[in-house]
């Protein structure tokens, strides 16, 4: 009889998930590369640029939460102009939809914040530290080192060095920007401090640190960009017919088809270079951006040993099954939800611009006096008090005209002139009287008509004019 087996230990954790491997980019010159830092340097300029610039002695782009007052160049908008914001999201999302039709994750690769900062903090990390293999042996060196000490410092001081300042520019579109500075220096504005800390530990932590991670598992477009896809989109594609069999091969191997092999020689390097760590040889995979690295590195791979380029490539499901050519597969472009997507986006963006330039500069609203809603004044008039909003959307001061209709003997018993500065609103208190007895019990529609002396703008806006019971 045999002895009895040792129970067997229990084990003292249990994983739930996978542990994070830290992905070490390789840095890759290409076209696509390229394109990336052009629109990484385009984007950023504006960003960071755009609040310093000034239009007529005003910030050119504001978002005046206190005053109520958006400032886009020559625009003045209010809180009545939302609908101008509802059409910019819209458009926005289209396009989205568009590009996303036509090519993928083009939004992801090239011109997303996310992928943007990320690409900027590598950037300032390999400057730093070192290429791919100097970074992998600095992460496993001892704390105790002080390169490791002095170059991860400079790299997290320099990270929330760029951090702070992109807080900072962010805040610069919701106060002046030049006004902010001197608040933060003198230790004012608790708001300003918080929206700045929260932005700069935000693009510190996405960039710095969790980087694809975000892309992989927060982001919401990664999970749902399937539904925009089909057989006809462009998507970084591995051409396996072409590279399969892979293998490593020697200097002897002088035709690599007769030894059974196929152009893709394992080098592994498209892995190496990708943002997010996958292996596009394994097929289309939700976690790749489109950012085209991997077409840079095996281009490259293909020049070095004389294969021809594009392994690699953008290309679409049914161009790489069905053989096509790359004229081919761009005519299937023009395909209806490319068309659809394309004309609807074509008519909102009309209709913003055609909206925008026939926009009345004025906006006006009225409020009735609840204090005294209807009441007899001297000769006989019945007066209602209301309180109109004048807003003068234009960059110079105007005078406006106020009067009213849709009663008979219906008159402005107050000043019927007011002034308003440059991209300001005025309350102004307006009565209206008329002979007593002439209308019977009960509320009546009047229309308060502002007309600006000297211009074009006019508006008319309705209220009611209330008769009390006799």
């Amino acid at each position: 009889m045999s002895a009895p087996q040792p129970s067997p230990q229990p084990a003292k954790y249990i994983r739930l998930y996978e542990a994070r491997t830290k992905v070490y980019p390789r840095a890759i010159d290409g076209l696509f590369n390229r394109w990336r830092w052009v629109l990484l340097i385009a984007t950023q300029l504006v960003f960071y640029g755009l609040p310093w610039l000034q239009w007529g002695g005003r910030q050119m782009v504001l978002f005046d939460l206190g005053a109520r007052r958006f400032y886009l160049f020559g625009l003045v908008l209010y809180p009545q102009d939302f609908i101008y914001l509802t059409g910019l999201l819209i458009i926005s999302a289209l396009s989205l939809f568009l590009f996303t039709a036509v090519a993928g994750r083009l939004w992801c690769g090239f011109a997303c914040p996310q992928t943007v900062y990320t690409k900027l903090f590598m950037w300032l990390e390999t400057k730093i530290e070192g290429d791919r293999s100097a970074r992998m042996r600095l992460d496993k060196a001892p704390w105790t080192s002080w390169e490791k000490l002095s170059k991860k410092g400079l790299k997290q001081l320099t990270w929330i060095g760029v951090a702070l300042w992109t807080g900072f520019s962010f805040v610069g579109y919701f106060v002046p920007i030049r006004q902010l500075g001197g608040e933060l220096l003198a230790l004012n504005g608790s708001w300003q401090l918080f929206w700045i800390g929260l932005y700069s530990v935000a693009t510190y932590g996405f960039a710095g640190h969790m980087r694809e991670l975000v892309c992989k598992h927060m982001c919401p477009y990664a999970r749902f960009q399937s539904a925009m896809f089909d057989h006809d989109t462009l998507v970084v594609t591995y051409d396996s017919q072409r590279g399969e069999p892979r293998g490593a091969r020697g200097k002897k191997v002088v035709d690599h088809r007769a030894a059974g092999l196929g152009d893709c020689i394992d080098c592994s390097l498209c892995v190496q270079v990708c943002p997010t760590g996958i292996d596009i040889r394994n097929g289309l995979q939700y976690e790749c951006i489109g950012c085209g690295l991997c077409v840079d590195a095996c281009d490259s791979v293909m020049d070095k040993v004389q294969y021809p380029r594009g392994l690699i490539r953008f290309a679409t499901q049914n161009g790489m099954a069905k053989g096509w050519t790359n004229a081919q597969m761009l005519r299937r472009v023009l395909r209806p939800r490319v068309l659809f997507y394309g004309s609807v986006l074509l008519a909102l963006c009309l209709a913003m611009l055609v909206s925008l330039s026939t926009r009345t500069p004025l906006k006006v609203d009225v409020v009735r006096d609840r204090a005294a809603l209807a009441r007899i004044v001297a000769g006989g008039q019945l007066e209602n008090v209301y309180r109109l909003q004048i807003m003068n959307a234009t960059e110079g001061p105007q005078r406006y005209r106020i009067t009213a209709r849709g009663l008979e003997g219906l008159q402005v018993a107050t000043d019927n002139e007011v002034e308003v500065g440059p991209a300001e609103a005025r309350w102004v208190v307006v009565r209206l009287q008329l002979p007593y007895g002439t209308l019977p019990e009960g509320s009546h529609p009047v229309y308060f008509e502002v007309q600006a002396l000297g211009g074009k703008a006019q508006v008319a806006e309705k209220s009611v004019f209330l008769v009390p019971r006799q």
